[in-house]
């Protein structure tokens, strides 16, 4: 946990009620111990999309469809989502979740291929991509994203922080989790220091970088 549980709690308790619908899946998710985007990183995803009214959002990691659902309900009401995943499980529930949801295109597959093809073809361009996904792919994903989201565009990426232990020393770390480590590192590394984009890291939720495309 990045911040003290009766923190978060304090914070968690002045957040307002989901609409029904939302509630119930984020209830599923939780019983079924699905990992869906936090209370706290809800109502700041919320706060970025009412203040930027993006048009075009990608979202890389659909999971059940939780937070594409979460994007629709909170962008504005011609706001076009496209949503990538590969995992069958979640698949099965996400076809289920979001379908008759007209402004939401799912597709499935490997998000490092797809987005590869959606670069290397140019059929795409976006002004909010929301990334959650395989957290070891991360710097593999950056390529492809910063030729699909255009100037002045925002990249927010979830689950930056790794429970604070992105902070520790590699030596630290339990040897599984070496890997995820330094890729996170890398990744927030080139966030920050490539000069492509204006990025702030903070301890929201698990952790949020939010990037905007110079």
């Amino acid at each position: 946990m990045i911040v003290s549980e009766h923190i978060e709690g304090y914070i968690d308790s002045l957040i307002p009620d989901l609409p029904d619908d939302l509630r119930d899946l984020e209830e599923w998710a939780l019983e079924h111990g699905v990992p869906i985007i936090r209370k706290s990183m809800q109502q700041y995803l919320k706060l970025l999309l009412t203040e930027r009214k993006p048009k075009k959002i990608l979202e890389i990691g659909t999971a059940i469809g939780f937070s594409t659902l979460f994007l629709e309900r909170f962008s504005e009401a011609d706001t076009e989502i496209t949503t990538i995943e590969k995992v069958e499980m979640r698949l099965k529930e996400a076809r289920k979740n979001l379908h008759g949801h007209d402004r939401i295109r799912l597709i499935e597959g490997d998000a490092l291929s797809v987005l590869d093809n959606m670069a290397l073809n140019h059929t795409e361009r976006y002004d909010f991509i929301f990334l959650d996904a395989a957290k070891g792919q991360y710097p593999e994903f950056l390529k492809p994203i910063s030729k699909l989201l255009e100037k002045g565009g925002m990249l927010v990426t979830d689950n930056v922080l790794l429970e604070g232990t992105i902070a520790e020393s590699k030596f630290s770390i339990e040897r599984r989790d070496r890997t995820i480590h330094k890729r996170m590192r890398e990744y927030l590394y080139e966030l920050t220091h490539s000069g492509e984009y204006e990025t702030a890291v903070m301890p929201v939720g698990d952790g949020v970088a939010v990037s905007v495309k110079l």
